[in-house]
């Protein structure tokens, strides 16, 4: 056979960048649910890829591409056989293996999320064993290795049913099993918020996924050699952009008019809802198509999880049942709609479309069943979720006997100057010191009244009220990070579409002084006119009488203790 290096090179792009979506998902899924499971969620998206790799290899593989039966492929363990009649032009047997690697690992992992917080590690390992070896390569094969579905001319290019369905399903299956989450719904079945600790790294995954996703559907085209098929990579890229950019605007908009304020994080969830759905249609549709493509996701996506979390009581932490389960089937429908030859809208009649929803429920029918049983026998056998002490402490300390995956970390407020380190509370810094005299302590000076101020306040104002303080004549300051909430009545917060009802712990700044020739009055109005915005969280000054303050060094009490410190 004569190698394309042009068509290899460009699969083996496609395999790097369709990998690295493994990050992807595991930056959202972290980011969307609580630290104390941080390093849980990274190691199931590590393990996913680990687990699946050697097991695709061993029976995924044959299943899928080894034959042309209707339901399977064949049994080649180990990758032996002749797939020269599947293979794309040009490109050899080892290339396209980890091509389909990458996006069978990319099936699992979607799993991770939907039931994140909650699940024991060890079958979670198990599932992703099985999803990988058997669950998946059956279904891809009937879509992409010549089985019924591809006979019948179901169309699926990049995976929108074969890999992302295919892990909303199995997602939805598995959160059903497991259950909520500790607190996730009142004794009225009412959903409450559970905020995840990171929006930043949420959105990091997205743009790491919309990135990779060129390679996902793109690189799909396994053929750079022809006039042919570089414009139709260059239409993918173009499709993909445009229904993953329109699904990210509308979703902003409907959860503007919605919740009164545009949702972060499922706008986010829209960015990836409109990647879904084009992606089993890139090929076929127009960018006209891909804008609709990209709306109608949109729609699915913030109603799809709204109804899974309020209707049917599925607790899933980032929405995968509704960004890849849901979202994956209607783009592959809308396939059979807006495709450009043989589309619905452009005259193409019903039967396409009537193609893609067999090939959508028969997906669904598979995955449920074997999910069904995958889960069930884990539940009754070595159990699927963790205790209710495990939850509780977090999974990062129980599974992974991690104290933290943020250890050591503490955040550094800016002082505008760089400030001698001093040791952090609760660690032990031990240096033998020859001490040859203490100080005495002196009598104060003056009898002068002390009084302590504690002013907690949000972060933003640190810098402009040490500057006012400052000024004012007050020369010592003790700057602590705390979390607070005060009481915030008439002020609704939402997140993801859904009231926040418990209290919320916010970063604050909580800054001490002690203060005796600078009148009090001062360090007040001043505080107060600096930190005042009139919106909720300005902050609270607690005032103290101080009945004595001792300085170490020279031993000076009192006023002059407050002194050229």
């Amino acid at each position: 056979m004569d190698y394309s290096a042009v068509n290899t090179i460009w699969v083996l792009l496609g395999a790097a960048l369709v990998f690295f979506m493994q990050a992807g998902f595991a930056m959202v899924e972290t980011g969307f649910t609580r630290a104390k499971n941080a390093g849980n969620i990274i190691m199931k998206n590590l393990m996913d890829f680990a687990i699946g790799t050697p097991l695709f290899w061993l029976t995924g593989f044959g299943i899928m591409f080894g034959g042309t039966g209707a339901l399977v492929g064949g049994l080649d363990p180990l990758v032996r056989g002749d797939y020269s009649a599947v293979l794309p032009s040009g490109v050899p047997l080892p290339a396209f293996l980890i091509f389909q690697t990458v996006f069978c690992a990319t099936a699992a992992t979607i799993v991770s999320g939907a039931m994140a917080e909650r699940t024991k590690f060890i079958s979670y390992c198990i599932y992703s064993a099985v999803i990988s070896a058997v669950v998946y390569p059956v279904s891809g094969h009937w879509i992409w290795g010549g089985g019924w579905l591809a006979q019948m001319g179901f169309h699926d290019f990049a995976g929108s049913t074969a890999v992302h369905m295919c892990g909303g399903v199995a997602a939805l299956i598995g959160a059903k099993i497991l259950g909520p989450r500790i607190g996730k719904y009142d004794k009225d079945g009412n959903p409450k918020a559970i905020l995840g600790h990171s929006l930043t790294l949420g959105a990091l995954g997205v743009f790491i996924l919309w990135f990779c996703w060129f390679g996902f559907n793109g690189c799909s085209t396994v053929a750079m050699d022809s006039d042919a098929a570089v414009y139709s990579a260059g239409n993918i890229f173009v499709t993909t952009n445009l229904a993953a950019a329109t699904a990210t605007v509308a979703t902003m908009v409907i959860t503007w008019i919605r919740y009164k304020k545009p949702d972060i994080s499922m706008t986010l969830n829209g960015s990836l809802a409109g990647l879904v759905a084009i992606t089993a249609g890139c090929d076929l549709v127009t960018p006209v198509g891909a804008f609709f493509i990209g709306l109608i996701a949109a729609f699915v996506v913030v109603f799809g999880i709204e109804f899974i979390d309020k209707v049917c009581k599925i607790d899933d932490p980032v929405g995968a049942i509704g960004v890849h389960g849901m979202c994956g089937a209607a783009g592959t429908l809308l396939t059979g709609v807006f495709a450009a030859e043989g589309g619905l809208v452009y005259g193409g009649g019903a039967g396409f479309l009537m193609i893609q929803f067999i090939g959508v429920i028969a997906v669904i029918a598979w995955v449920t069943v074997t999910m069904f049983v995958t889960f069930n026998v884990l539940k009754h056998t070595i159990g699927l979720r963790a205790s209710w002490e495990e939850e509780t402490k977090g999974l990062d300390a129980t599974e992974h006997n991690l104290t933290s995956s943020y250890a050591d970390f503490m955040p550094m407020v800016f002082m505008g100057k760089s400030q001698e380190s001093e040791p952090s509370q609760g660690i032990s810094m031990e240096k033998s010191v020859t001490v040859e005299h203490f100080p005495e302590s002196k009598p104060a000076s003056t009898t002068a009244k002390l009084t302590k101020i504690v002013m907690v306040f949000n972060q933003a104002r640190f810098v402009a009220l040490k500057d006012a303080l400052s000024q004012l004549g007050v020369t010592g300051m003790t700057i602590t990070q705390v979390m607070g909430c005060g009481t915030q009545k008439g002020h609704a917060n939402y997140y993801r579409g859904i009231k926040i009802e418990e209290v919320a712990l916010l970063p604050k700044i909580k800054l001490e002084v002690v203060v005796s020739r600078v009148p009090v009055e001062d360090v007040i109005a001043t505080a107060k006119k600096v930190l005042y915005t009139g919106n909720i969280g300005d902050g609270k000054l607690f005032v103290y009488d101080v009945e004595n303050v001792i300085k170490v060094r020279t031993g000076e009490q009192g006023f002059d203790a407050l002194q050229g410190e």
